[in-house]
């Protein structure tokens, strides 16, 4: 009988469930069978991928983003996400005994876990960043910014000790993708974490070009809707082709809203992976996944952190310093002048992906249960 996997992304964005594909061909490669798990968004996404697998709905985390403090807006959400994540606990106690799981492998789900069976926790953020580097978190002197970093550090630290390893999609020596996010000093990561290389579902080919720009938004709202509308209106004035892809698994609509902009509501991973090889510049987040798929690709891109994401403005800044992408703030966004400063950067190589690892990691992962 095929060992039984539950993998449980996070429904932040979907970059949590777009990095787990690779993963869960990887199991079903080897043998496994997965059960999917989340909610939102990202559980949509993945059913569009896997229609044949067995897909079921934990409770949500139903994170916003309405405003630019971070300290704010997760402080006002914390008792919710608390709650949210005692439920997972539950849900998964019992997806355990009613689906016969064998391990779960949770994307950022905190409370995805079990003592009964092997458990996994992926991540790029073993050092969560309160504050961008250099500054502190509006609102806070520095001195309070350290504390509130270090606390949640704490946290971090205490909920990555329930699971039994933790998985880091990077490579582990320089150079890297995540900086400070995902490497401690040396000595101070325990044997239990495992560096896995990047993760893409994209692939990389010539196709001939289609678009001058493409628009991928993802992440919480309200911020991805005040991103689409700068978007859109700013490509209207421009002599440019756009594709701009909403990020809404939840619809299938497609539709030329001007001459020179198409818009559509989502794309599979093929679709995608062709949409953006076929566009000369990638616009969107800074988030780890779509870092990695840049990466994958070697599509130069206009980086936009969201506004008092941390992790975002952290990655964003890493590799604006670099000279490696254009970044621009959501308020302060110029297309016209970032199409051109973004086709000056050289992007990055595909060198921090190593199929071995991740085929590696898993085969060892499947052999303890």
């Amino acid at each position: 009988m095929p060992k039984r996997i539950l993998v449980a992304p996070l429904n932040w964005g979907l970059g949590h469930a777009t990095r787990c594909i690779p993963i869960i061909r990887e199991l079903q490669k080897q043998g496994a069978e997965v059960v999917l798990a989340s909610d939102g968004r990202a559980l949509a996404l993945l059913r569009q991928e896997f229609p044949a697998l067995t897909a079921i709905v934990l409770p949500g985390y139903n994170i916003h983003y309405p405003g630019a403090n971070m300290i704010l807006n997760m402080t006002r959400q914390l008792p919710g996400i608390l709650w949210a994540a005692c439920r997972e606990t539950q849900a998964a106690r019992q997806l355990v005994t009613r689906h016969e799981i064998s391990g779960i492998i949770s994307d950022n789900r905190y409370g995805c876990h079990s003592r009964v069976v092997r458990s996994v926790f992926i991540t790029h953020q073993l050092n969560i960043k309160v504050a961008k580097s250099g500054c502190p978190t509006p609102g806070h002197s520095p001195a309070s910014s350290f504390l509130l970093e270090k606390i949640a550090n704490r946290f971090n630290r205490r909920y990555l000790r329930r699971f039994d390893e933790c998985w880091i999609p990077d490579v582990e020596g320089e150079p890297n993708l995540s900086g400070e996010l995902g490497h401690s000093q040396a000595g101070e990561e325990p044997g239990s974490f495992k560096y896995i290389g990047a993760l893409s579902r994209m692939h990389n080919f010539e196709v001939p070009r289609k678009y001058d720009a493409i628009a991928v938004l993802s992440g919480p709202e309200p911020q991805r809707s005040y991103l689409e509308k700068e978007i859109i209106g700013q490509a209207r004035r421009l002599p440019f082709r756009f594709l701009v892809v909403q990020g809404k698994t939840e619809t299938m609509v497609r539709q030329f809203i001007e001459k020179n902009i198409e818009v559509v509501s989502h794309l599979a991973s093929e679709e995608l992976n062709n949409a953006l090889l076929a566009s000369g510049v990638f616009i969107g987040r800074s988030g780890y996944s779509s870092i990695m798929d840049l990466a994958k690709t070697g599509r130069p891109a206009i980086l936009i952190p969201t506004p008092g994401q941390t992790e975002q403005e952290y990655l964003a800044a890493r590799f604006s310093r670099q000279g490696v992408f254009c970044v621009q703030e959501q308020g302060h966004l110029d297309l016209a002048e970032g199409l051109k400063e973004a086709n000056r950067c050289p992007g990055l190589s595909p060198a921090f992906f190593d199929g071995g690892l991740l085929e590696q990691v898993v085969s060892d992962f499947l052999a303890k249960l």
